[in-house]
């Protein structure tokens, strides 16, 4: 696992919390994460999420994948957990807005500490995000404290590829990203077992490369006057992001990062 120092849960919040989180929501969509509605799609069907289940969000953000699980699923209800306050509070207008409210419940909390009582989930669900928590032990422990006998862990994450990142690349890419480390798919896998897990999925969507490429062009073609003005219009700003997508992308073409998805089954 790569990591870096000086990055923390403060960093993450200031990014989800301001003009960044904005930026990263324009150009991915409501749901942050690769793949958006696909992606969702793909790992509730891997997962047997369905009908009648109630499950949890480990670092939520504004709940869209909450609410596309009790859209397009038909779960009962979702639980979901954030550290970042201006997230939790627009996901609880989006989900009222949407109707959505009786069956989506927010906390603003440590999802490696929920507070969320034991084994009162069918299924633990994530998407893209456990990457900017820090104790990943702590955070798959959490999971599988929280998720029933018999049920399921789903998410996906970015994680190192099968080609490893270099020393400088890793610092420059947590640095950006904000990631205080990098898991890769034995370390998450070795997290899963030692918290009792029996593994069903852990793969590489192969969805990276082609979303970056994508993600620029949109920048490129179509939204920079909507990015600059999400950051005051400061054009060297603008530059000094766009290049630090392009290094991303060179990682992610060389196989040095990727999108890893994960459905694990608590014994």
């Amino acid at each position: 696992m790569k990591s870096t120092s000086g990055i923390g849960l403060s960093n993450v919040q200031a990014v989800y919390g301001g003009a960044e989180g904005e930026l990263w929501e324009l150009i991915m969509g409501e749901q942050i994460h690769i793949g958006g509605f696909k992606s969702s799609m793909a790992l509730a069907e891997k997962a047997g999420i369905g009908k009648g289940l109630k499950g949890v969000d480990l670092c939520c953000c504004t709940g869209a994948g909450m609410r596309f699980l009790v859209r397009f699923r038909d779960v009962a209800g979702m639980h979901g957990v954030d550290a970042t306050e201006k997230v939790v509070k627009l996901g609880r207008q989006r989900c009222k807005a949407e109707g959505l409210n009786d069956k989506i419940k927010f906390t603003l909390g440590n999802v490696c500490s929920s507070g969320l009582p034991r084994k009162s989930a069918d299924f633990v669900w994530g998407e893209d995000a456990w990457c900017y928590v820090e104790d990943k032990a702590k955070l798959v422990a959490e999971a599988a404290r929280i998720v029933k006998s018999g049920g399921i862990i789903a998410f996906t994450d970015w994680i190192e590829g099968s080609v490893p990142m270099t020393a400088p690349e890793a610092e420059r890419y947590l640095k950006f990203m904000k990631f205080p480390n990098v898991q890769d798919m034995k370390g998450y896998t070795d997290l899963l077992k030692a918290n009792g897990c029996e593994i069903l999925v852990a793969e590489d969507t192969k969805q990276f490369a082609p979303h970056v490429d994508l993600y620029l062009q949109m920048l490129d073609m179509q939204l920079t006057y909507d990015a600059l003005k999400i950051i005051g219009f400061n054009t060297n700003m603008m530059q000094g992001l766009a290049g630090e997508m392009v290094f991303m992308q060179g990682l992610a073409h060389a196989g040095k990062i990727a999108q890893g998805r994960f459905v694990a089954r608590k014994k």
